[in-house]
């Protein structure tokens, strides 16, 4: 199959659907930025709608790079036609683009005339086109409302003939307004490459009115449409035109070489954003802030299992692909399970279990059902105080050293005072004594100390302690967590969460 040539609309479909439409200056960025993506050709706009605009069409022709295709839109007049081959004869592959309807309704309701006289039209139009362009030109013709003109297709490809007799090199079928399936369109494009000549390139120009642009268009390559006519950040009449982006990934992943920079995509995307004021949805293919989000503990858990590799179970490509640069988002909802707890905590820094991340779901889930989407602050807040301060029948109260290798205990129980004194070597031994004299015995299978970075908690000289011990009922291992400033009070805190914990 052919390499696809993309035909950038942006500075035209995308430029007359804004709000405010960009000035020569604005233009001129966009077209650097369509030039860095690599894009073959750009549509730079209708010459004959303004004076500014045939100005902007002009400047574009004249710095355009030599092996970029420069088109300017005009309709099948002699003024318009004219007035476009001013403008872009300066660039070293100009092209006119011009067009009129082919479809039984417009023809009717529309233009007022009768396919014959529809016919000589566009013929006359091409003709024209083809004398002002000049050797080093081309002429690109479009039938306005191809999607429409089923019932009628054997006239449009008889009237293509004739277009394409009278110089057309290039034909484009524009789905202007997407009415019906894609399966439809792509027929009748397919029905249209095999009647006109191999040297023609087919181009097909879809707009998104019920969410298939895409679709239509990366399956329509398939048809032999070579030429694929799409916008940035899919700009556009109504609801736009074909998204580049997503085209351009989804031919990508389907094995085609597509000759863009799409590591330049997600940049641009954003820059267009802000040049077009219109902003990009959270939920928009590839670009959005939520395309990389998973939220669903199923998806969760997938997306962390394969979140190094190449293919992630729910993502469509490596992010990187396209110039992203941020990981996929885990984020807590009441859909959302230990895993997001386990991967948010940890993303902050905080050394966390699996089982501590069970610990505190609940709470997690509890706070989601009420709020909605959790924060990372508010995660990490549960993290702090149910798992390194864990609340329960002992309040501990005090650590007193009372010799070498003697301490002295203060702690609640049940609204009772205790302070009995333990012996051992080191802090962790005289504790866990002290506490079986008061008649709390505990058995520690393991305990480790480590420092805290002193940014995570918003204080100096951090450690931590965590507390391996055996529950002697059901000989399930507990591991608690405590900090402090102080090494030996981190190592008794967490000795008390841990009771708390075997306590509940």
């Amino acid at each position: 199959m052919k390499q696809p040539f993309f035909y950038d609309i942006t500075l035209r479909d995308g430029n007359q659907s804004l709000k405010k439409p960009w000035d020569i200056k604005e233009k001129e960025y966009v077209f650097d930025l369509l030039c860095e993506l690599g894009v073959q050709a750009i549509e730079v706009g209708f010459p004959a709608s303004s004076e500014m605009d045939f100005e902007a069409c002009k400047l574009l022709a004249q710095k355009a790079p030599e092996d970029v295709v420069i088109s300017g839109l005009a309709r099948a007049t002699k003024g318009d036609i004219a007035r476009a081959a001013e403008a872009i004869k300066y660039a070293t592959k100009p092209r006119i683009h011009t067009f009129i309807t082919l479809s039984p309704f417009h023809m009717e309701y529309v233009l007022n005339k009768t396919p014959e006289q529809t016919r000589e039209i566009a013929v006359e139009a091409v003709k024209y086109a083809v004398q002002e362009i000049g050797k080093n030109g081309e002429v690109q013709f479009s039938v306005e409302h191809f999607g429409d003109c089923g019932e009628n297709l054997d006239f449009v490809i008889e009237t293509l003939k004739d277009v394409v007799e009278a110089g057309a090199t290039t034909i484009n079928l524009p789905n202007t307004v997407e009415r019906y399936r894609p399966m439809r369109f792509l027929n009748m494009v397919e029905k249209v490459r095999k009647a006109l000549p191999e040297h023609v390139t087919i181009a097909v120009h879809c707009h998104n009115d019920l969410g298939m642009a895409t679709a239509t268009t990366v399956e329509s390559y398939f048809k032999g449409a070579v030429q694929l006519e799409c916008s940035l950040n899919g700009l556009g009449e109504r609801t736009g035109n074909t998204n580049l982006y997503e085209v351009a990934i989804a031919l990508h992943n389907s094995g085609v070489e597509v000759p863009l920079d799409l590591s330049k995509f997600y940049e641009t995307a954003i820059d267009i954003a802000h040049a077009s004021n219109v902003k990009i949805h959270e939920k928009a293919p590839l670009i959005g802030s939520d395309s990389l989000a998973h939220r669903s503990g199923i998806h969760q858990d997938g997306a962390l299992k394969t979140k190094d590799m190449e293919m992630g179970a729910y993502r469509p490509i490596n992010p990187t692909l396209i110039g992203r640069n941020d990981n996929e988002k885990i984020a807590f909802t009441s859909q959302s399970g230990k895993t997001a707890i386990f991967e948010i905590v940890k993303s902050q820094g905080y050394p966390i279990t699996i089982k501590e991340a069970i610990r505190i779901s609940h709470k997690a889930k509890e706070m989601a059902e009420s709020i909605g989407e959790v924060s990372t602050d508010q995660i990490v807040a549960l993290y702090i105080n149910h798992v390194l301060d864990v609340k329960g029948k002992f309040d501990f109260i005090d650590f007193e050293k009372k010799s070498e290798n003697r301490y002295e205990l203060k702690f609640m129980y049940e609204n009772n005072l205790y302070h009995p004194e333990g012996e051992g070597n080191g802090p962790v031994a005289c504790c866990l004594n002290a506490l079986k004299n008061a008649g709390f015995e505990q058995k520690l299978v393991h305990y480790e100390q480590f420092a805290l970075d002193e940014t995570l908690l918003g204080s100096s000289s951090r450690a931590m302690s965590v507390i391996h011990m055996e529950k002697d009922d059901t000989k399930e291992e507990i591991i608690a967590r405590a900090v402090d400033s102080d090494t030996a009070r981190a190592n008794v805190k967490a000795i008390f969460n841990a009771m708390n914990l075997i306590y509940q």
